[in-house]
C-alpha cells in the first residue's frame, strides 16, 4: 500500500488554457489503451419542483470485485494510474480521468500529496478550482465524507462539462436559481426542500485564479460556518460552476437504494437498476434529496 503522505511524482503541467483540450486527448488514448471504463447509461428526465432532473439509469453494472478489508484499499492517487493522468494544475494538484465514467470527460482534480477528503478546503483548493472554470464551461463538485458520496479519502474535487442537460440550462438547478433570495450574502431557493446555501459569482468573473481564490474561500467559509460545516468530518457537497457555489449539509448517503453525491443537488441523479429509478420516480427528486440531506423543517 502507498504510503499516504508521500508524494506522487511530478507530471507535466497542463497548459494555461489547455486543460479541456488536454482531457479530450487523455479520454481519447485511455479509451484506445482501456484504462478507462465508462460505465454505460440511458438518460431518463424525471421533472419535479420546476427542475429537470435527469436521471442516469446503469444499463450494465461493473463485474463486482472483492471489497478490500480496512487498511487493505491502497490511494489510488498516490500515484494515479499513469494512463489517466492529465498532467499537473498548479504547484499542489493534479488532474487525472475518473477512471469509470459516466459522464464522459470527468476528470478528478486530486491534491498531489495526500489530504483527508473530510478536511476544510482551502484557498489553494479553491484557486485551482477556478483556474478550471475560467477555461471554458463546466461544473466542479466536492463530496466532503462518505456520508456525503465520497469513496476515497484522498482530497479530491471534480470537474465535469456543462451543459449537463438541454441549453439554455448548464444544470437542471439552473431552472430555479432566478427565484433565490439572499440573507447576510446567503442566499435559499423557497422551493428547494433542504438546508441549503448559495452564493452568487458573477461579480469575479473576470478576477484571475489567484484572486478569485481569497472571493471563493471567504464564501465557502461563509456558507459552511452557517451549518455548521466547518468542522473537520461534517459531511457536506459542495458545488460551483462560474456563475454560483451551492453548499448542502448531508445527514445520509442514500435513501432507499438511491445513493447521491454533489451532482443530485446540480440534477444530475445516478440510480443503479430500474427498481431504483422507479423509487426514485414514486418519491420524487426532491423528496430523495431532502431525505439525504437536512429536510426543512425536520425529517
Amino acid at each position: 500500500m502507498a504510503d499516504p503522505h508521500a508524494r506522487s511524482g511530478t507530471p507535466a503541467r497542463v497548459e494555461r488554457g489547455g486543460l479541456w483540450a488536454a482531457i479530450r486527448r487523455r479520454t481519447a488514448a485511455a479509451l484506445a489503451s482501456g484504462a478507462l471504463e465508462p460505465i454505460e447509461t440511458e438518460t431518463v428526465p424525471a421533472p419535479d419542483g420546476g427542475i429537470p432532473f435527469a436521471v442516469r439509469v446503469v444499463r450494465a453494472p461493473r463485474r463486482k470485485e472483492r471489497a478490500p478489508a480496512a487498511g487493505e484499499r491502497p490511494d489510488p492517487f498516490l500515484p494515479p494510474e499513469p494512463d489517466l493522468v492529465v498532467g499537473a494544475i498548479g504547484a499542489a494538484h493534479v488532474c487525472l480521468l475518473n477512471k469509470y465514467p459516466a459522464i464522459p470527460h470527468h476528470a478528478l482534480i486530486a491534491t498531489r500529496e495526500f489530504e483527508d477528503q473530510d478536511s476544510p478546503l482551502t484557498r489553494s483548493d479553491f484557486e485551482v478550482l477556478w483556474t478550471c472554470l475560467v477555461e471554458e464551461s463546466g461544473l466542479i463538485f466536492y463530496n466532503a465524507g462518505a456520508i456525503a458520496g465520497a469513496s476515497e479519502r484522498h482530497r479530491h474535487l471534480q470537474l465535469v462539462p456543462t451543459p449537463l442537460v438541454e441549453p439554455p440550462l448548464a444544470t437542471p438547478l439552473d431552472a430555479v436559481l432566478d427565484d433565490a433570495h439572499f440573507e447576510g450574502g446567503v442566499g435559499r431557493v423557497a422551493s428547494l426542500p433542504f438546508l441549503h446555501g448559495l452564493g452568487r459569482l458573477r461579480a469575479i468573473a473576470n478576477l484571475a485564479p489567484a484572486d478569485a481564490a481569497e472571493v471563493l474561500l471567504g464564501l465557502y467559509q461563509e456558507l459552511a460556518r452557517a451549518f455548521g460545516c466547518h468542522r473537520h468530518g461534517q459531511p457536506y457537497n459542495l458545488l460551483v460552476c462560474r456563475d454560483w457555489m451551492l453548499l448542502v449539509p448531508r445527514a445520509r448517503a442514500q435513501w432507499r437504494g438511491v445513493g447521491v453525491n454533489a451532482l443530485g443537488f446540480a440534477g444530475a441523479l445516478m440510480v443503479p437498476g430500474h427498481e431504483e429509478l422507479e423509487t426514485l420516480r414514486r418519491g420524487g427528486p426532491l423528496r430523495v434529496l431532502a431525505r439525504v440531506a437536512v429536510p426543512i423543517g425536520g425529517p
